[in-house]
Parts: structure tokens; C-alpha cells; sequence
């Protein structure tokens, strides 16, 4: 596939994903239900098609594209391959601030819930750069990263642990778990206005990632503000994965495969991989949320675990390749 025809298939290929979650699901539908649902909207068919299954799609869709983004920002930034939020800890950190305002009784608060994962999140981010600059290899980073999860997960077990009521223990571990469930148009609004900004700043820290990919020594005789440049790129990923984690909690790995679904694609200039990665991660979550859905199972399967399911095999094969690298 050449570059130039990259977005066009993949927008197509979201477009075909959207509309067959929306026309798919468990609840089965006639050819004459959808024929009411598009000519009547207070028929049950259209509550079911444009109330439940579309905003949770759209939702999905704006999920996988931030993580996607995220991703392919942190993987530039880093040039590390197996960097993404989740590895590093940023989406860790995000749901501990989304699981502890839970548990202080601030979910009925207006928007308290979305500023504690901003606030994980970007704070993990910052740690994460500054550990960045300390640890020049790849394999010392990503066992910082890794530490940095693991502490994250722990401190958000013993949020979950010391619950004040069943029904707080509950909705903590869901935000652990992953859910774009009983999402409805309002929620996806909340969570656009900072995703549009976090990705704005990725995309302003383009120019910046391009010269990094080219070594710490050409990115500082470049004359581009890198410093500025640096934390545009943090502070976007943060904002993205925030975002992300406030509006579905904790989903992994979609910030990890989309940009090596791409990279064939596009090349290895991070640049041009963060559009194509954005569209892959969407196309990716609104799949796995549409398995998740279809799935014959008592209770539907949540869709962090979904995106773990195929996300861990990913993990694997791009670490396996990144070690013989590392080595040659």
C-alpha cells in the first residue's frame, strides 16, 4: 500500500467497522426493524441502532484513536517500538487518579473523575521523560516503564481493596477493567475537548519527533525548540491517555500495535505515523468492543480484557524483534 493511499483505506476501513457495529450486536434485527430505524427515530429499532449502539461505537472510535495517537507520539519521542501508554505506565497512573476520586465519593463532582486521570496521567508522563533522558537504552526504560505500571496497578488494587461500600469497590474495578458501555453522545463530547487538544499538541511535536528520529545530535543543531517540542509531545500523549482512561477506564495495548499495524505502510519517520496510527487504534477498538459485544458469554466480556487477549501476543512478537535488533 503506498503512503498516499494509507489514510483513505484506513478511513474506509473505519467507516465498514462503525457501521457493522452499529448493525450488529445481540440483539438481533429484522431487515424491517432497520427499515424503521432509519425512517422513525422513536421506534425501538432506532433507540437501539442511535442511542446504544452508536454512541458506544463512536466512543470506541475515539478511544482506540487517542491510544493509537498516544502511542505513536511516545514510540517517536522515545524511539523506543515498545513504548506506548500502557507499557510505560501512563494508563496505569491515569486510572489510580480515576479510582481514587472514585473512592473520596467524587463521581457525582462534575468532570472530577476526567481531571484526576488528566492529572495521572500527565504527571506519569513527566516522570516518564525525565527517566527517558536518565536511561539511554531501550531495555532500561522499559523496565522503569514496567515498574512504574506495576506500582500504578498496586496502588490502584489497594484503592479497590479499601472501598468504602460493595457498589464503590465495583466501579473502581470497571475503570481497572475497561468498558465504553452505557456510553451515550454526551460522554463522547466530554471526552473530545481534551482529546482535541492532546492531539493538537502531538501533532504540533511532529517536527520535533522527526529530527529525534534522526539522533539527540542533529535534533539540537536542527534549531528547532526540542525542549518545547519534548513536552508538547509528553503533554499531548498524557492528555490523550487521560482522556481516554476518564471516558472507558483502563484499556492496554491498542497504543502498542497500531502504529507497527502501520509503520509498514508509512515508514519510520514518526511524523508520518501518527495519522495512520490514530486511525488503526479506532479501527481496533471499535472491533474488539464489537467482539466484546458478540461474544456468547453470561456476562459480556470487559474490553480491556478483550484488547489484552490480542494485545499481549503483539507485545510479545514486537519485544522478540526488538531484542534481536538491539543485538545486532
Amino acid at each position: 500500500m503506498s503512503r498516499l493511499a494509507t489514510l483513505p483505506v484506513l478511513g474506509a476501513l473505519l467507516l465498514a467497522a462503525l457501521v457493522l457495529a452499529v448493525l450488529a450486536g445481540e440483539t438481533a434485527l429484522s431487515p424491517a426493524e432497520y427499515g424503521a430505524a432509519l425512517l422513525d427515530p422513536a421506534s425501538p429499532a432506532a433507540e437501539i441502532l442511535w442511542s446504544i449502539r452508536a454512541p458506544r461505537a463512536v466512543m470506541a472510535a475515539l478511544v482506540g484513536a487517542a491510544l493509537g495517537l498516544a502511542g505513536a507520539a511516545l514510540q517517536g519521542l522515545l524511539r523506543n517500538p515498545l513504548a506506548d501508554p500502557g507499557v510505560l505506565g501512563v494508563s496505569a497512573s491515569a486510572g489510580l487518579g480515576a479510582g481514587l476520586s472514585i473512592s473520596l465519593g467524587l463521581a457525582a463532582v462534575p468532570l472530577a473523575i476526567e481531571g484526576a486521570a488528566l492529572g495521572g496521567a500527565l504527571g506519569c508522563g513527566l516522570l516518564v521523560t525525565a527517566l527517558a533522558a536518565r536511561f539511554r537504552t531501550p531495555e532500561a526504560l522499559i523496565l522503569m516503564g514496567v515498574s512504574l505500571s506495576a506500582f500504578a496497578g498496586a496502588l490502584s488494587a489497594l484503592v479497590y481493596n479499601f472501598a468504602a461500600s460493595p457498589i464503590m469497590a465495583t466501579e473502581v474495578l470497571t475503570w481497572m477493567m475497561g468498558s465504553v458501555a452505557n456510553r451515550d453522545w454526551s460522554d463522547a463530547l466530554v471526552a473530545l475537548g481534551p482529546m482535541a487538544v492532546g492531539a493538537a499538541l502531538v501533532a504540533w511535536s511532529a517536527r520535533g519527533l522527526r529530527m529525534l528520529a534522526l539522533g539527540d545530535e542533529t535534533a539540537a543543531l536542527s534549531g528547532l525548540p526540542m525542549a518545547r517540542l519534548r513536552a508538547a509531545a509528553v503533554a499531548g500523549a498524557a492528555l490523550l491517555t487521560g482522556a481516554s482512561v476518564a471516558a472507558s477506564g483502563v484499556i492496554g495495548f491498542v497504543g502498542l500495535a497500531a502504529p507497527h499495524l502501520v509503520r509498514r505502510s508509512v515508514g519510520d519517520d514518526p511524523a508520518r505515523t501518527l495519522a495512520p496510527s490514530a486511525f488503526a487504534g479506532a479501527i481496533l477498538l471499535v472491533l474488539a468492543d464489537l467482539a466484546a459485544r458478540i461474544i456468547p458469554t453470561e456476562q459480556e466480556l470487559k474490553l480491556g480484557v478483550v484488547t489484552a487477549l490480542f494485545g499481549a501476543p503483539v507485545f510479545a512478537l514486537v519485544a522478540w524483534r526488538a531484542a534481536r535488533s538491539w543485538r545486532s
